[in-house]
């Protein structure tokens, strides 16, 4: 119980400080250096220094501003307009067509993009305005969108997947892999969840009667391809042995960099933009990342995950009720906390009792992928539904929230499946092997 007592104190700790406004990643680091000085020995606050250094000079994680910047230059090129379109075209007869069409755009920036807020807001930008303007219910196109932009961590490539296999020690190639099948099952439940409101209450979404010719849904089609052929570089390169996820990321990249240019939508100032934003956001990764593997030593030489490990292992009751267990607190942990910190808190407590229940350390990290979605889209910290506000001129955070809490359901069943199939993430690692 002392393990759980120093867990939940560093929590709490981590919550006041964020309530003052200060950055996750310094609130871990002065948690760490108290922690470090009062409880283990002062000397040992060289440690900072010491993880600093490792994971600056670090080569797998050349791959984090590679795949950043992968997603920004194909952002501003203007490529998620064209797949939003494409996926409008073939989807506008269903019921819910649009909403349908943008989270299959989603799905499809997620290939190339790491990042959930980057696909909501990239997506966001064309999808809501097409929807509320075809008569559409904004709490549906918000929700659609938001929920949406949740696959831009699940279907690889991940920045979240990256930090979990740096402090995990996993293969960050199978991760990868092993996000590919439930990252289509969950943009199946997602769409699955649009038609069965529409069915239910059709105002939501009015049917759009007309049908776009073949020959301009095929055009569509074609001004989408880069985003295809980039993905399948990528994931292709790295699922057939030929490039390791660091040599992915560059030719990601690359081909995202020659794209722009090809289209003409790459000039030296939006370049210089796409540098800016991946500079930002690598270095909040590291930030956040050096932080919380300081404040994981930490506890560690407290011996929290040991005791965690101990205590849940040695509980009379089944391994997927403990497992369910750690979900319900990675639920309630997202309402507080963004997606990142989340897995740098977590993972390294809850690791040891995952691999002593018998459970594979790949499908946690698909499993925890997913929760840290439902933590994007969940109130008062959703990521992307702050983005939505931002780049939805005129729009109800009201809206915003309602609309994206149904999308809660799918994404929760989506952790079921996973936890009674387990294969869904691990099939094609185990085939790549």
């Amino acid at each position: 119980m002392e393990a759980i007592l120093w867990f939940t104190s560093f929590v709490a700790a981590l919550i006041v400080l964020m309530a003052f406004r200060v950055p996750v990643a310094i609130s871990m680091g002065l948690i760490g250096i108290a922690g470090t000085a009062v409880f283990v020995s002062p000397a040992a606050v060289i440690q900072l220094a010491n993880i600093t250094f490792s994971q600056s000079t670090s080569f797998i994680l050349v791959v984090v501003p590679l795949f950043i910047l992968m997603g920004e230059v194909i952002s501003i090129s203007g490529l998620g307009t064209s797949l939003f379109r494409a996926a409008a075209l073939w989807t506008t007869r269903l019921p819910g067509g649009l909403a349908i069409g943008t989270i299959a755009a989603s799905a499809g920036f997620a290939s190339v993009c790491g990042s959930s807020p980057v696909t909501a807001a990239t997506i966001g930008a064309v999808s809501v305005p097409e929807m509320i303007r075809n008569g559409y219910s904004k709490k549906l196109a918000f929700g659609a969108t938001a929920a949406g932009g949740t696959l831009g961590i699940l279907i690889p490539p991940s920045v979240p997947m990256i930090l979990y296999g740096v402090i995990t020690e996993t293969s960050i190639g199978k991760l990868f892999i092993a996000g590919i099948l439930p990252g289509l099952m969950m943009a199946f439940l997602l769409s699955a969840l649009v038609v069965i409101q529409v069915l239910v209450k059709p105002e939501l979404a009015p049917r759009i009667h007309r049908r776009a010719p073949m020959k301009e849904r095929m055009g569509a089609l074609g001004e989408a391809a880069p985003v295809v052929l980039i993905a399948l570089a990528v994931i292709g390169s790295i699922y057939g042995g030929f490039a390791t996820p660091t040599e992915a990321g560059a030719v990601g990249a690359a081909a995202a960099i020659l794209t722009g240019l090809a289209m003409r939508k790459l000039q030296f100032k939006s370049f210089f933009a796409a540098l800016d934003g991946t500079v930002k956001t690598t270095a909040m990764f590291m930030l956040l990342l050096i932080g919380g593997l300081f404040s994981s030593f930490v506890l560690t030489r407290l011996g929290v995950p040991q005791d965690m490990s101990n205590f849940l292992t040695s509980l009379d009751i089944a391994p997927w009720m403990i497992i369910t267990t750690i979900n319900v607190f990675l639920l309630i942990l997202g309402m507080f906390l963004d997606p990142l910190s989340i897995l740098v808190i977590v993972v390294p407590i809850f690791l040891k009792t995952i691999v002593a229940l018998g459970y594979d350390p790949i499908w946690f990290g698909i499993i925890i992928t997913i929760q840290i979605e439902i933590a994007a889209i969940t109130p008062p910290l959703g990521f992307n539904l702050f983005v939505l506000r931002r780049v939805v001129p005129d729009s109800s955070f009201t809206d915003i929230v309602s609309g994206s809490l149904i999308f809660v359901v799918p994404l929760l069943l989506g952790v079921g499946l996973l936890m009674i199939f387990p294969e869904i993430a691990l099939y094609l690692p185990r085939l790549a092997n």
